[in-house]
């Protein structure tokens, strides 16, 4: 039987890469830094998978305009001194090489920079199975559809034939948006009853169960 879809589309952080706990971390000590209120794990976790600047202004909305770009250097000196102690989740490695094995293209939509994904991508070793990717500093971020258009378009494959693999309500509404379908992971950043709210064709709670449900369905 041939295969359902042709094209991978993963997030980043919380679904390939276990972060989110560090982005909290580093969100809540840029705000100390500029003497704001914390904000709240759950509150700060919300937010990730967002480009940065509708990140920032989702949690400190009465902020002076002037001082987001202040907070977003804080918050990048925070991120970067840990950058390197974060790793894969487990199964992820050599899940995503036996998906391009698999003969699947593969692809990454992130609220990332494009500096900081390629970083990721090569830190990670992963940069040489992915075919493409999208960073929110290219186009409009997370949850518009337009990361997804793009790749579609790029690769020249019907929204039916892709699928999007995340770890927030931000991807899954992206999907949707784009009429793509979507597998969500909870083991990331957003709890599994928030994700399921939005019906993907499945939630699954580790790298090793989405390898499987890739392997018999997709």
């Amino acid at each position: 039987m041939g295969k359902r879809f042709d094209l991978l589309v993963f997030d980043w952080d919380g679904t390939l890469l276990d972060s989110a706990g560090h982005i909290v971390e580093s969100i809540q000590a840029a705000a100390r830094d500029l003497g704001l209120a914390s904000p709240s794990d759950q509150r700060a976790r919300h937010i990730i998978g967002l480009g940065l600047q509708d990140a920032l202004t989702y949690l400190f909305p009465e902020l002076p305009a002037a001082q987001y770009p202040e907070l977003a250097e804080r918050y990048r000196v925070h991120y970067l001194a840990g950058d390197r102690e974060m790793s894969l989740f487990p199964g992820a490695y050599d899940g995503i090489q036996a998906f391009r094995a698999a003969g699947f293209r593969l692809a990454v939509a992130t609220g990332k920079s494009r500096r900081g994904l390629d970083r990721a991508l090569q830190h990670s070793g992963l940069g040489p199975f992915f075919h493409a990717s999208r960073c929110a500093d290219e186009g409009l971020p997370k949850p518009h559809p337009d990361m997804l258009l793009y790749l579609l378009q790029a690769f020249e494959v019907e929204a039916e034939r892709a699928l999007m693999i995340g770890d927030t309500t931000h991807d899954l509404e992206m999907a949707r948006s784009a009429r793509v379908p979507a597998v969500a992971v909870a083991y990331g950043a957003h709890s599994s009853a928030s994700l399921e709210a939005l019906e993907p064709l499945a939630c699954v709670a580790s790298f090793h169960e989405l390898a499987r449900w890739v392997n018999e369905n997709a």
